[in-house]
């Protein structure tokens, strides 16, 4: 099994990279995103920033251990969503933990540390506090649809025929309603738990 390293920091993928070799993983190439053509990776180790769903499509096969590089629970919950992901890793992990995402991933299980997993259901849980959450009309549905398929303001009052500030206008009622400050936490919220965001 090949292992791809695909980090944005150069110096941690050499880290990575050296860890990995003198622990008898023999198979690793640190990438650019693109492997040499007779390799073919089990395993890619990305981070938020080299994730891509290019670099997913170019390597359909390969398992996704993302590491999570200390970034703040939002981004990674997105990310998450909207990637194919097998796995995340704590940067601040145990060599111990890193060997067991490894084979955890490469066997076509999924992967998540404790330490992250933490993280992450103390943020889904500040997403959204049910008994603040207003009624969805049907436009604020429809809105919302938009937002979570990435179309900006412009876009969505092109596609309903309103204007950019009606459209900014209901976007701030939908964060109000469903106690989001943004459109990443509203897109994780309609994607992980849809029943709080039906009419």
């Amino acid at each position: 099994m090949h292992i791809v390293i695909h980090l944005s920091n150069r110096l941690i993928a050499e880290a990575v990279y050296q860890l990995l070799i003198t622990n008898g993983y023999d198979n690793v190439v640190v990438g650019d995103g693109r492997c040499p053509a007779n390799v073919t990776p089990g395993v890619l180790l990305v981070d938020t920033s080299t994730v891509t769903h290019d670099l997913l499509a170019r390597y359909p096969a390969a398992k996704v251990l993302l590491m999570d590089m200390a970034l703040e629970p939002e981004r990674l919950c997105v990310t998450l969503l909207s990637y194919r992901i097998h796995g995340m890793l704590s940067s601040c992990a145990q060599l111990r933990q890193f060997k067991e995402a490894l084979t955890a991933v490469s066997n076509g299980q999924v992967w998540i540390d404790n330490e992250s997993l933490r993280a992450l259901l103390e943020h889904t849980g500040a997403i959204s506090k049910p008994e603040k959450i207003g009624h969805i009309t049907s436009r604020e549905k429809e809105i919302i649809e938009c937002v979570c398929r990435g179309l900006s303001n412009n876009e969505i009052a092109r596609r309903l025929t309103l204007s950019p500030h009606t459209v900014r206008t209901h976007c701030n009622t939908i964060f109000k309603k469903l106690n989001v400050t943004n459109r990443s936490r509203l897109t994780a919220l309609a994607t992980h738990r849809p029943q709080e965001v039906s009419i």
